[in-house]
C-alpha cells in the first residue's frame, strides 16, 4: 500500500532522510521505531505530503503521492495525533465528526452526529460524552476521543503518532488493544511511530527501525528479540552500551 524510494530530507545542515526504503503491506500494521529526533515524524509528514521530500518517490497503492489530487489523497487516511490534538472550543462529536462537517467528505450535521457517536461508542465511550468539551475529559479519554476520529471516516490508512505518550501503563494497554482491534476490523493499513516497546508488541505485524536517517532493519515483530543488528538490539533493551550514542 505504501512504498518509499530513497526518500531523503534535509533541513539546512541537517539531513534528516538520507535515503529512506520501506514497503508497507495493504491490510498490515507496521511500526517504525528510532530514538527521539531521527527523522520518524518527519518521514510520516512526508508520506501525508505535509512537508516535501527532497529526492525520491512515495508511492501510496501505486500512485506517486506528487501527482495525486491532494483532496482525494488525503480522504484516504486517517490521524491519531500525538497527545490527541483535540480542539479544544468544539464538543466531543463536533471533534470527532470534524472532517465529516466540510470538505468533499461533507454529510448532513445529524448524520455527521449519528457516525460519532457510533464511532465514541467502538472506542468504549458512552454517547453522554459527545456534548463535553475536550477539557472535561480525562487524558485517557481524550485519547480515545482521537480514535474516533481517526476512523470515523473509515479510511483505507491510518497514522498513529505516539499513541500512548503521557498515558498510565493500564490505559497505554487499553489504547494498545483498541488500535489492534479497529485496524484488524477495517481491514486498514496502519503505519505507527512510538518508542513505547510495548506498543509496538501489541500493535505491530511488521517493525522497521530508522536511525541515521535510513531503515536500519525491517522484519516481522516476531523476529524483533533476533534481528542480529546491534542497533535493534540495543534499542529494545534500553541500554546505554552499544552503537546508539545516548546524549547526556
Amino acid at each position: 500500500m505504501i512504498r518509499l524510494e530513497k526518500v531523503e530530507k534535509t533541513f539546512g545542515s541537517n539531513a534528516v532522510l538520507r535515503g529512506v526504503d520501506l514497503e508497507i503491506a495493504k491490510g498490515s500494521s507496521m511500526v517504525i521505531i528510532g530514538g527521539s529526533g531521527t527523522g520518524k515524524s518527519v518521514l510520516l509528514k512526508c508520506v501525508l505530503g505535509l512537508v516535501q521530500q527532497d529526492a525520491g518517490r512515495i508511492l501510496v497503492d501505486g500512485q506517486d503521492t506528487a501527482k495525486t489530487d491532494r483532496d482525494a489523497f488525503l480522504a484516504r487516511f486517517g490521524m491519531l495525533f500525538q497527545g490527541a490534538a483535540l480542539f479544544d472550543s468544539l464538543p466531543v462529536w463536533q471533534n470527532v465528526a470534524f472532517r465529516l462537517l466540510r470538505g468533499s467528505l461533507k454529510r448532513p450535521k445529524a448524520e455527521a452526529r449519528e457516525i460519532a457517536i457510533e464511532k465514541l461508542r467502538r472506542v468504549g465511550l458512552k454517547p453522554d460524552v459527545a456534548d463535553r468539551l475536550p477539557a472535561e475529559l480525562s487524558g485517557g479519554m481524550q485519547k480515545r476521543v482521537g480514535l474516533a476520529r481517526a476512523i470515523a471516516a473509515d479510511p483505507e490508512i491510518i497514522f498513529f503518532d505516539e499513541p500512548t505518550t503521557g498515558l498510565d501503563p493500564i490505559m497505554s494497554g487499553v489504547i494498545n488493544d483498541l488500535i489492534r482491534e479497529i485496524v484488524t476490523e477495517m481491514g486498514a493499513t496502519a503505519m505507527t511511530i512510538t518508542h513505547d516497546m510495548t506498543s509496538v508488541r501489541a500493535i505491530a505485524d511488521n517493525v522497521a527501525m530508522l536511525h541515521g536517517g535510513k531503515i536500519r532493519w525491517t522484519g516481522p515483530v516476531s523476529q524483533l528479540d533476533t534481528s542480529g543488528d546491534p542497533y535493534v538490539a540495543q534499542f529494545i533493551s534500553g541500554s546505554a552500551e552499544g552503537p546508539i550514542e545516548a546524549v547526556r
